[in-house]
């Protein structure tokens, strides 16, 4: 606890504009993400090709998609970041897996690469300065 503490400490007090920024930006490419999966799943589908059970296929593009929209308005008003995102480690993860067990495409790779290196330094970093954890955090 000590220890996520003096994390906390060093944050706040290295808090920039430009980490608000990376973190609302990740958090519009989330919901964009998200609404794209909901709208037009059938990109989702060709990526997990191997799942033959059609409810299994379903409820993932559905939590794909919910989870990135939901998480993408929490990061955007930097409301608990730190969850949001280690719900969503899974995902990014296997978004970044995917690549080397499908065809291999370098967009979608360095997209899910760069979200996962980003989603990791936010997790560690929290959501800093400008955000609702923030001022709930001071106001207690």
């Amino acid at each position: 606890m000590k220890a996520i503490k003096k994390l906390n400490k060093w944050a706040n007090s290295h808090a920039y504009y430009p980490i608000d920024i990376i973190r609302i930006t990740l958090g519009v490419f989330l919901i964009y993400k998200g609404i794209s999966f909901i709208k037009d799943f059938s990109h989702l589908e060709e990526l997990l090709v191997g799942l033959d059970d059609f409810t299994v296929m379903v409820w993932m593009v559905h939590y794909v998609g919910m989870f990135h929209f939901v998480g993408g308005i929490l990061l955007i008003f930097g409301l608990l970041t730190r969850v949001v995102l280690i719900v969503q480690l899974p995902i990014f993860i296997g978004a970044v897996t995917i690549n080397f067990f499908s065809v291999f495409q370098a967009q979608s790779f360095a997209e899910a690469l760069i979200v996962l290196i980003v989603s990791l330094f936010f997790i560690l970093y929290g959501s800093g300065k400008h955000s609702i954890d923030y001022d709930l955090k001071m106001q207690t």
